[in-house]
């Protein structure tokens, strides 16, 4: 099994599924998809199996016995190792204390944001500010349902975090919406070739250049 598999993100979310109780895989996949959107997203059945088996090959993990469902096939529970311990709290303490850059699909929207003109940028950054109000009006009440229902606050403080960041985004949007109606955000003011299509309330893919060059 390569390398690489052991560097996947969804190994540390495994270590910690496992501290709670053994799991098979299809297990696991039903909580971790449960539990994070970004999981549910992107996680594939095959891509946590040939985790698994990459865990099982460092043993992190090991095979603890076969579980039966009702007709459906055996399938092979797996429990944390000490060594698999160790790994988790070695990687908990290395992804807590070092802040890292993680580039997301907005950020990297967000640096093409004068293709979008001003106006079509504040409908965007408007509407995007919109759906985050409502998901995180979601979220908090979820959060606080959890907390009122005898949750420890512990057990969902990664809820919190992602909280503390949507509030913080939408902060963001709403100052930099502002800027572009006041002016206090200014556009270059770049003419388009007269055979160059723009679609309403976008800028000139000659911007996009200009801006690229300019940071550089």
């Amino acid at each position: 099994m390569p390398r690489r598999a052991l560097d996947n993100p969804i190994v540390l979310a495994v270590l910690g599924l496992l501290v709670e109780q053994p799991m098979h895989p299809y297990h696991m996949l039903s909580e971790l998809r449960k539990r994070s959107d970004s999981h549910a997203a992107a996680m594939t059945r095959g891509t946590l199996y040939n985790t698994v088996a990459a865990m099982t090959g460092a043993g992190w993990v090991a095979a603890e016995g076969q579980e039966r469902a009702g007709n459906r096939p055996e399938r092979t529970v797996y429990g944390l190792t000490p060594a698999g311990r160790t790994e988790l709290v070695r990687r908990l303490d290395s992804h807590i204390r070092n802040p890292e850059r993680e580039f997301s699909a907005f950020l990297g929207a967000v640096s093409y944001l004068g293709a979008l003109g001003p106006d079509g940028a504040i409908a965007a950054l408007a509407e995007r500010g919109e759906r985050l109000r409502r998901r995180t009006e979601d979220d908090e009440k979820r959060l606080a349902d959890a907390l009122a229902g005898g949750v420890p606050r512990l057990y969902v403080i990664e809820a919190e975090y992602a909280l503390g960041q949507a509030r913080a985004e939408l902060a963001w949007i709403g100052s930099v919406a502002d800027d572009i109606r006041t002016g206090a955000l200014p556009w270059p003011a770049t003419t388009a070739p007269a055979d160059t299509a723009t679609a309403p309330g976008t800028t000139a893919p000659a911007e996009r250049t200009e801006k690229k060059e300019t940071k550089a």
